[in-house]
């Protein structure tokens, strides 16, 4: 299963439709293309669901029964079993990143370990700002277990409907009015707390991203996929747009200014789902950067070089790749996380600071595009740190 294509409420019901259906089972979940926002925190829209609504739509689509779910005050009140699904704060568990760092919703399932302890699977596979979650078992003694889930956790005994899963689901579109399009992106532009809202944005393009991954896998598995060569280019059109504004939020976290035009890149991305995914009208495809640029004209070599080393170390790949012209999102390790990196260190070590525009993913992916954003940055001239040692180190 590619867990990548799942969220944290999503992925461990996908998980365990498989368990009990077979391989392929969890692409059952892709087959609405999905924009339905609803009121959400800071009078923000939002795509996100809830566990109920997520609990639905598995029960509906995956050959799954779920008995009541209830409410447990703490972990003394659940009981391991082979098809506990549990949704508890993430700030306690100890397996995910997000451990002592963030309050959040993180469902796991929980069985007995055959001993006095407890077994947690969870297939979550993301990227965070405090390291990487990736799908494994953990095994916790029940004093561990306690202080994982101290408070209240939702839980809910899975089963296998007597049918199983649908034979084959048939794609559809869940989309609100298309007005509902600009009115969401216009929600995220007029916010006061551009903080606030970039933090808020950087999820919805998240789970966007995600959901129309999803939605593609089911096609493909289906044999549905749209004739052409659009829909490569829409996905990865997504992936940038996540990129970028993650990049945005951490800038204005910081107190730089905000790039311009991330509405309306969410607004066109938005407007062309309908049509890209073959479900009805809608604008064309949106233009995609692509291919390895030509050097960079008139940079120095000690920039070229400076580049390379601070995204080499960053992305913990060689040197001499990076100056041959490699995309930074050809290394495995590579991410949005990734970038922001590469980018504070050079603003660090070079003495610069990017302009607020130059940062889309199109000028922050290979080193001579990277050294015409900084070339620009510093009117033509060397960076401080080059003119000052030579080495950009």
């Amino acid at each position: 299963m590619d867990a990548e294509l799942f969220d944290c409420l999503q992925v461990n019901l996908a998980a365990h439709a498989d368990r009990l259906h077979g391989a392929g089972t969890h692409l059952l979940l892709g087959a609405a293309l999905r924009f339905r926002p609803a009121p959400g925190p800071l009078g923000l829209p939002t795509v996100e669901r809830g566990v109920r609504a997520q609990l639905a739509e598995a029960t509906r689509r995956l050959g799954l029964v779920a008995d009541q779910a209830y409410l447990a005050s703490s972990a003394a009140d659940l009981t391991p079993a082979d098809s506990c699904y549990v949704v508890a704060d993430a700030f306690h568990l100890p397996w995910v990143p997000y451990y002592r760092q963030r309050h959040m919703e993180h469902s796991f399932l929980l069985e007995n370990d055959g001993t006095d302890g407890v077994l947690v699977r969870d297939s979550y596979h993301n990227e965070t700002p405090w390291g990487i979650a990736r799908p494994g078992r953990w095994t916790l003694t029940r004093q561990e277990f306690a202080a994982a889930v101290p408070g209240p956790a939702l839980a809910v005994r899975l089963g296998a409907a007597p049918g199983g899963p649908p034979d084959a689901a048939t794609p559809e579109a869940d989309f609100a009015d298309p007005h509902a399009v600009d009115a969401y992106a216009d929600a995220y532009l007029q916010h006061p707390d551009r903080t606030a809202a970039l933090r808020q944005l950087t999820l919805e393009t998240w789970l966007l991203a995600r959901d129309r991954e999803l939605h593609a896998a089911h096609l493909r598995h289906t044999g549905r996929l749209p004739d052409g060569d659009a829909l490569p280019g829409h996905l990865a059109a997504w992936k940038k747009l996540t990129e970028q504004v993650y990049l945005a939020h951490r800038r204005v976290e910081r107190g730089r200014p905000e790039p311009q035009g991330l509405t309306g890149r969410l607004t066109a991305l938005l407007h062309a789902d309908l049509r890209i995914f073959g479900h009805g009208k809608g604008v064309g495809p949106v233009a995609v950067a692509a291919g390895t640029p030509e050097p960079a004209p008139d940079v120095p070599e000690e920039l070229r070089r400076a580049v390379a080393a601070t995204a080499a170390r960053v992305l913990g790949t060689d040197e001499a790749t990076l100056l041959a012209g490699a995309a930074f999102d050809s290394v495995p390790s590579f991410s949005s996380f990734r970038v922001v990196e590469i980018v504070e260190r050079l603003e660090s070590e070079l003495g610069i600071e990017f302009a607020a525009d130059d940062l889309a993913p199109e000028n922050l992916h290979h080193v001579d595009a990277v050294c015409r954003v900084i070339h620009r940055s510093n009117d033509g001239g060397a960076p401080r740190a080059l003119a000052l040692d030579g080495e950009g180190r």
